[in-house]
């Protein structure tokens, strides 16, 4: 693989990189995962099966979703402000917007009491506070503002800052702020540490053995801290999810998945996940339409009653429906659902036009 260097000192890597693909698919079905299973077992009063993953999987989600969200950052940080937040900030911000009018307009009856000025109150408040779960692409523009003000900082500095954010117990009530806080370090990591991770993913292909090895050894520990409680301070909670645990389990778990997605790109069973990640946007902007109407269906029709099935069957159909939605509407008028229209885009800075001498 050829590659070049940005002025930054960092690697550039080509458009497509199978493995990346492979680890957003990864991370869009473990989130997915997350939302179906917790749904089914609130509305069916009780746990199963798949609640075991979900769980197994709490300490690695979202680091490794925001650390694979960061890695190509050093392509644009250092362009101006104009082209930098077309690309980094507005793209999220567009398709925010417009999904968080779109769920809105779906939920209506249950928010702000049915009412119009009730619904106005709920849009101006999602713009402060991130609605439903859409956070995920609110934040990324958060994130996008940020490494681009702090781009001439030492990287060292900025992540160990960062760092500390996530191992400090800040649980103010304001959701943003918190998962600012607590999510921050694997994005910023994703950006500086890149030419390291890709040098992971190479080494694991090299390496298969001792890749599979350590696989192996980090679901033993993985799960032995995820899915074990302890109380302090008269408050429950996981081994995992303990101040600086949490931190170790996140960067381990990012590596075990750019490990398995290295290992899995170009497979049979790798190919699946790659295209999932190259429509991941469709995934996470859509997929609370199935997820909602696929549980309401089997509810009622009560043929299959294990929790931890039905949640299986849930995620899958909340993967796979928007990729089908997106691959329809990829070449209509609707096409806007996924894609940023012209309109929505601010376009190259033109150059000044010299005066006549």
């Amino acid at each position: 693989m050829v590659m070049t260097m940005h002025r930054n000192g960092t690697t550039a890597v080509p458009e497509r990189v199978e493995w990346v693909d492979a680890a957003k698919g990864i991370c869009i079905v473990f989130v997915v995962m997350m939302h179906s299973t917790l749904g089914v077992g609130n509305h069916m009063g009780g746990e199963g099966w798949m609640h075991t993953v979900v769980a197994f999987a709490a300490p690695f989600r979202m680091p490794d979703f925001f650390l694979i969200s960061g890695l190509f950052l050093a392509r644009v940080v250092d362009r101006d402000w104009r082209t930098y937040g077309d690309k980094r900030i507005l793209h999220f911000v567009y398709f925010y917007l417009l999904w968080l009018l779109i769920q809105s307009v779906m939920k209506s009856g249950s928010i702000g009491d049915g009412t119009l000025a009730g619904f106005v109150e709920h849009l101006a408040f999602s713009l402060v506070e991130p609605f439903s779960t859409l956070w995920f692409v609110y934040m990324l523009a958060v994130f996008s503002i940020v490494a681009k003000l702090v781009r001439k900082v030492n990287p060292v500095l900025v992540l160990a800052v960062a760092a500390a954010l996530e191992i400090a117990p800040i649980h103010t009530g304001w959701f943003l702020l918190d998962e600012f806080c607590g999510r921050l370090v694997y994005f910023l990591a994703g950006w500086h540490l890149a030419p390291m991770i890709f040098r992971l993913a190479e080494a694991a292909l090299a390496r298969k053995g001792a890749a599979l090895a350590f696989l192996a050894a980090w679901a033993v520990v993985n799960g032995a801290l995820a899915l074990n409680e302890v109380t302090l301070l008269g408050q429950t909670t996981t081994l995992a999810a303990l101040p600086v645990v949490s931190l170790a389990l996140g960067i381990a778990g990012a590596v075990a998945i750019v490990t398995v997605s290295a290992l899995v790109a170009g497979t049979i069973a790798g190919r699946p996940f790659a295209y999932a990640g190259q429509h991941s946007i469709a995934v996470y902007l859509a997929f609370f339409v199935p997820m909602a109407a696929t549980r309401e269906i089997l509810l009622r029709l009560g043929i299959v009653e294990d929790i931890g099935t039905v949640s299986a069957i849930v995620t899958l159909s909340a993967v796979i429906a928007p990729l089908v939605l997106e691959r329809i509407v990829r070449h209509t008028p609707l096409s806007f659902l996924f894609e940023r229209p012209a309109w929505a885009r601010l376009g190259e800075k033109r150059p000044a036009v010299a005066p006549a001498e």
